[in-house]
């Protein structure tokens, strides 16, 4: 078990970062998840049995003191770090023209600086494990939208994944890029309602992860857009 692999999840008391820590740990992993809600961490890690594996931290992912210090933890707690998976993120579900700008920071905060602080964080300890980074992302990164504060986030993780990719892959460090179309998450309670049409899940979502992380030592895959059937955009 101490030589198993480290993976840390931001955002991983639901939705998608908890699917990929469940799957991560069922694959023998032992897995560091973060988010801000203690209760919620501590439901989480309730559910699943409080395995030794699993450890919990209660924190900000746009605080670099708070992302630094989840990243020195883990080192203590397992003694390596192997995968980061920047996975937390909010919507404010509204747009430039007509939406209230008092929700944009810190959507701004937690979905473009986050993964770049958690980048900064671990990459001197990805490089001794010749590890990886996970950037979940979204088809908003890719498909302009109206409006769409939120995509105009997600379009810069896009650009933040093939831009750490072009430094750290001669150290070793491979970046994947994860970016779901629907899917049946957290995400959508602030619309009151699930979108129309057939949604993905969130396990559905941490396949595509954690085939990524297990791929053969010197494969690099990239960019994964991951839509639903019928989802036409």
């Amino acid at each position: 078990m101490t030589d198993s692999p480290v993976a840390l999840i931001t955002g991983g008391g639901s939705g998608i970062g908890a699917a990929v820590a469940r799957r991560l740990l069922d694959a023998g992993h032992r897995v560091a998840v973060t988010g801000r809600g203690e209760e919620r961490l501590r439901g989480f890690a309730r559910e699943l049995g409080d395995p030794d594996g699993l450890l919990t931290l209660t924190g900000s992912t746009a605080e670099y003191d708070q992302v630094r210090s989840a990243v020195e933890r883990t080192l203590k707690e397992f003694g390596r770090l192997d995968t980061v998976v920047a996975n937390a993120g909010s919507a404010t579900h509204d747009s430039v023209a007509e939406g209230d700008p008092a929700g944009w920071t810190e959507m701004v905060l937690t979905n473009v600086l986050g993964p770049a602080l958690l980048i900064r964080a671990s990459i001197d300890a990805l490089k001794e494990t010749r590890g990886r980074i996970v950037l979940v992302g979204s088809v908003a990164g890719f498909v302009p939208t109206p409006g769409n504060i939120y995509g105009a986030t997600k379009w810069a993780v896009t650009g933040l994944a093939e831009n750490t990719r072009r430094q750290v892959t001669e150290w070793g460090v491979g970046v994947t890029l994860i970016a779901p179309g629907r899917v049946e998450t957290p995400f959508w309670d602030g619309l009151g309602s699930l979108p129309p049409g057939h949604l993905l899940t969130a396990d559905q979502i941490a396949d595509s992860v954690v085939w990524a992380i297990r791929q053969p030592e010197g494969v690099d895959v990239n960019t994964v857009v991951v839509r639903p059937i019928g989802q036409p955009n």
